[in-house]
């Protein structure tokens, strides 16, 4: 079955369709998920509500906007971000074992797992560097553009501007 028939019978409610789905992109989901907020309970429950919350929406989605894939990883991405400016997650973050912070140390530099869970590696990596930080910081882990002007002690009009010109890269590359 064709994705855009897939889609269309998602958005009347079709159970069937919305099982497809989830087996399709489920896995993607949750490594974006993951990525921002390193805790797997955290991440089923986060995925949970994102589907109900992408069921109860399926009509907000159009093609002409942009791709169903975009469109569910753009959803778990804002979730998951949400999750982590909630007063729960912070409070469980004082709480944190070394674990916890060992696994952040770990994978702190590690764009290419995390692009590859979407699978664009190939794509950011054939941009600069700095891209490739702007991408990871503000992308894949959750960062406002304010906070990455501070982490990297650059001026946010600066970060706006830098990051506007990767995307276009980015964009270039992947539609050529």
């Amino acid at each position: 079955m064709e994705l855009e028939e897939l889609v269309q019978r998602f958005q009347q409610k079709d159970i069937k369709a919305f099982e497809k789905l989830y087996d399709m992109y489920a896995d993607n989901m949750k490594a974006v998920i993951y990525n921002i907020v390193r805790n797997e309970e955290d991440v089923e429950e986060i995925l949970q509500d994102v589907f109900v919350k992408v069921w109860n929406n399926s009509d907000s989605y159009s093609p002409k906007k942009g791709r169903f894939y975009t469109w569910l990883i753009n959803i778990s991405r804002n979730a998951a971000i949400d999750k982590t400016r909630s007063k729960d997650f912070k409070k469980s973050g004082q709480n944190s074992d070394a674990t916890f912070f060992v696994d952040i140390f770990e994978s702190h530099d590690n764009l290419d797992s995390t692009v590859d869970a979407i699978g664009i590696k190939k794509f950011v990596n054939s941009l600069t560097e700095r891209c490739k930080n702007l991408i990871e910081l503000i992308y894949f882990k959750g960062y406002t553009q304010k906070e990455v002007s501070e982490e990297i002690q650059t001026p946010l009009g600066t970060i706006k501007t830098h990051l506007r010109k990767c995307i276009s890269n980015l964009r270039e590359i992947v539609l050529n």
